[in-house]
């Protein structure tokens, strides 16, 4: 296989509400940061792919009128992915596998802000058993987390103190919306959402945006001092129906993770993608982590959660810190779905 490594990452500051700007506007000085920083000539990108979703725009093929942020002409070679970026980045590594490209620019974008969030992810259930209830997207992640608390594993305490590590780490990411020091009694006096979910424990609406550029071989010498090499990557599925699988597991990111070859070496970070507290208490153990192992230091989706940009933000912040030296080998993950039903996990090393 070729060696293909992150060799640029650029996000916006996330925000609750992004009311001045379209998706376009958003992403245009985001892509531009990507590709500057990348070293490689737009015009020499060789694949363009990102990813999004049309529930949240609220019209199909939203994605077509983002690519006026890239620029089309001369032609582009573009794909476009219904999920979150991170697979379009999965998309892409396999696209430069094929050994007629050499590069390519990852984005995307998501304004959680338009619609009631909530109810637009009950449309990802079941169309015939579930979604007809109509559960909300919290709803959902409460019937895990109260799965989870009657394991034994993890108390409520525990989903505070996750949340107060994020926001604390969160104060070093310039790009974090929720930062700051957090008392974890406080956070447990606040009331519920959805039992046993408080504010705390669920992620923020977030607007924003992210890009990626990927170059292979001895390109990536050439521009970057120090890529970061994406040494595995894979994607594995739980079952659709939340009934089948056990919610206080993750075998998907179990697999997912030995594919990549996560399991070979602990990593020095690991970026999680767990728009919930009590989802990284659930990830922790399935990978195995070790305490010298420091989890999301971004602030992870609990800091900032844009729908359809925040696992691709977890590769790039991974990719980030490695490429700065603060981390020699990194893990990243993202999902898709809920209650962790898809997973997708990417190792990456100097």
């Amino acid at each position: 296989m070729r060696e293909v490594a992150v060799v640029a990452f650029a996000q916006t500051p996330y925000v609750r509400s992004e009311q001045e700007r379209t998706e376009t506007e958003m992403l245009a000085p985001v892509i531009r940061e990507a590709v500057a920083r990348s070293g490689i000539d737009a015009k020499a990108i060789g694949f363009t792919v990102s990813g999004s979703s049309d529930y949240l725009a609220g019209q199909p093929f939203a994605f077509v009128q983002a690519l006026d942020a890239v620029g089309a002409w001369p032609p582009i070679r573009e794909s476009h992915v219904e999920m979150d970026g991170a697979w379009a980045l999965y998309e892409a590594w396999v696209r430069l596998q094929c050994g007629d490209v050499d590069s390519a620019l990852v984005y995307a974008f998501g304004k959680s802000s338009l619609g009631d969030i909530r109810d637009v992810m009950t449309l990802q259930l079941d169309p015939y058993c579930v979604a007809p209830l109509w559960p909300d997207s919290v709803s959902v992640a409460a019937l895990q987390a109260r799965a989870l608390l009657d394991s034994g594993r993890y108390s409520e305490r525990d989903f505070a103190n996750v949340t107060a590590r994020s926001r604390r780490d969160a104060r070093a990411n310039p790009a974090a919306q929720l930062a700051g020091e957090v008392d974890v009694d406080a956070l447990l006096a606040e009331p519920y959402v959805v039992a046993p979910l408080r504010k705390h424990a669920c992620p923020p609406i977030s607007d924003g945006a992210a890009a990626v550029v990927l170059a292979a071989d001895n390109l990536a010498r050439q521009v970057c001092a120090r890529p970061a090499w994406i040494r595995g990557m894979d994607h594995r599925i739980e079952p659709h129906q939340l009934g089948m699988r056990d919610l206080t597991r993750s075998p998907s990111t179990r697999l997912a993770a030995e594919r990549a070859g996560a399991f070979e070496a602990p990593p020095d970070i690991a970026e999680l993608h767990t728009p919930f507290a009590h989802q990284e208490l659930i990830l922790r153990d399935e990978l195995a982590l070790p305490a010298s192992t420091a989890v999301n230091p971004s602030g992870g989706a609990l800091a900032a959660n844009a729908v359809m940009v925040a696992g691709l933000a977890r590769i790039g912040e991974a990719a980030q810190r490695v490429m700065g030296g603060e981390a020699r080998r990194a893990l990243a993950h993202a999902t898709s779905g809920p209650c962790l039903q898809q997973n997708l996990v990417c190792v990456l090393e100097a």
